[in-house]
């Protein structure tokens, strides 16, 4: 059963000018280690934050929180499977609201292209 749904867009081009102006404190406040290795990684990594941006924006919809004290950016990490589908790990608060809104699986869609990050989550029960 889905049981929260949420969707965000973001401009590529916002995340690459606040990536140049605060870089690394960007960066360690809206994305966990990992990401950051893998989007550092990337031969456009401005596309690849947006997306994780989007991301955890959208799943924050779908909690029906938002970002901020209940639910944190750290809260959220979007990691890839070995053939690229990208997967969600929650943590502390994350892994507490999924329990107390009794879902069990947390679902992201990533998309990227003509200047543009999109994401789409789904929760399920």
């Amino acid at each position: 059963m889905i049981f929260g749904t949420g969707i965000d867009i973001v401009e590529v081009e916002r995340i690459q000018e606040i990536c140049k102006r605060w870089r690394k404190r960007f960066l360690n406040r809206v994305l966990r280690e990992e990401e950051i290795k893998y989007c550092l990684s990337q031969n456009d990594p401005a596309q690849h934050i947006a997306a994780r941006f989007a991301g955890k924006e959208a799943i924050s919809k779908a909690f029906g929180t938002g970002i901020g004290a209940e639910l944190g950016w750290h809260d959220i990490e979007i990691v890839h499977q070995p053939k690229g589908r990208p997967t969600v790990r929650l943590h502390g608060r994350g892994k507490f609201l999924l329990l107390e809104q009794g879902g069990k699986c947390v679902h992201v869609s990533l998309s990227h292209n003509g200047g543009q990050a999109a994401a789409m989550a789904l929760l399920e029960g």
